[in-house]
């Protein structure tokens, strides 16, 4: 027997509510029987996307702003390393493009062709990103080497460490901002994203180390730190590759495993678990577990379970979007297959 119930993040993110209301919500959702209206679904997925596509807006200004006024010092000083660090500055706020894109197209609902709707646009961003980082790796490494074999002066040398400080400091904001809320929100392409934008805050302090040793009248300063800074880069897009790939290859945190057996199991009328599979969609998860009850129980009450299950999973483990439990009779009892109850 298949029965299906639409879930809808009807209020399960109980710990952004403080004070009275907190209380009053639970008193409400306690005594309120849950909504499964389609118009309802998508409430909790919504919220995550607006929340990326703010963050990423808010950056990509940031970041426009920080290559501008670089771009003003470069125009005084005719620094090539500046000039390459603008330009990179400019193509990393360029890669919210994607990324936006993707938690806008996210946001859509499923379709009788994209079952599971497009949430993993954002994972086809995130691969998008980690080329990108990949690319300014290669940038920053020609630049360096061209100015190993063609080495340049600089004038004003002190307005353009102070353009790369304004450099560094404003992608390591938008990284830290970035990587926050992707954390928050499940999204490994906005992680990754702010990955690509502290990997180019390094290429802004290899500007500033470059300006200096060249104060310090070693001219060849300036390319070896940015030999430095490209090694460092290509780290931080190993990070950011084994993260996209992971989520590519479905791969999951085994202690979000654990806590949907463990949340299983506390059910009432569960004598054991078996497999769980999880696996996400964008940036929310979703889960398969079979669990065992009375082989002497009727459909109904074995129903009963299986939505008690899914109630108690939705709750236990952050991001769970949808949750289908898949219900057998004890081993010990050995009796037949008793129901599959779909939950979504």
């Amino acid at each position: 027997m298949r029965a299906e119930h639409d879930h809808h993040g009807h209020g399960h993110d109980h710990g952004s509510r403080r004070g009275v209301g907190a209380v009053w919500a639970r008193l409400a959702h306690a005594v309120t029987p849950h909504s499964h209206d389609t118009a309802d679904r998508f409430d909790s997925a919504l919220e995550s996307s607006r929340l990326g596509v703010r963050t990423l807006a808010w950056s990509f200004l940031a970041l426009m702003v920080t290559a501008s006024l670089q771009a003003a010092v470069v125009a005084f000083t005719g620094s090539v390393a500046l000039l390459g660090d603008t330009v990179h500055n400019f193509a990393d706020a360029l890669t919210a493009l994607p990324v936006g894109a993707a938690l806008i197209l996210g946001r859509r609902a499923a379709t009788r062709r994209f079952t599971y709707g497009l949430g993993r646009a954002e994972d086809l961003a995130g691969v998008a990103v980690v080329v990108l980082i990949a690319a300014s790796a290669a940038a920053a490494g020609y630049e360096a080497l061209h100015r190993l074999a063609d080495p340049r002066p600089v004038a004003h040398l002190w307005a353009v460490a102070a353009a790369g400080v304004i450099g560094f400091a404003g992608n390591e904001l938008v990284a830290r901002w970035r990587i926050r809320v992707g954390r928050r929100i499940g999204s490994a392409a906005l992680v990754a994203d702010g990955a690509h934008a502290r990997a180019d805050g390094f290429t802004s302090l290899a500007v500033v180390g470059g300006a200096a040793g060249v104060a310090l009248g070693y001219p060849m300063a300036d390319p070896l730190v940015g030999l430095a800074i490209t090694v460092a880069i290509t780290f931080v897009g190993y990070g950011a590759a084994k993260q996209v790939g992971a989520r590519l290859m479905d791969a999951v945190d085994p202690a979000l495993v654990q806590a949907v057996e463990d949340a299983a199991r506390d059910v009432t009328g569960v004598a054991a678990t078996g497999e769980a599979r999880m696996r996400w969609v964008g940036h929310s998860l979703r889960a398969e577990l079979s669990v065992a009850v009375d082989a002497d129980l009727d459909v109904a009450r074995a129903h009963r379970i299986a939505h008690q299950v899914e109630h108690a999973v939705l709750h236990a483990v952050p991001r769970m979007r949808a949750v289908v439990v898949h219900v057998e009779p004890d081993r010990g009892a050995g009796a037949a297959h008793a129901g599959l109850a779909h939950h979504r």
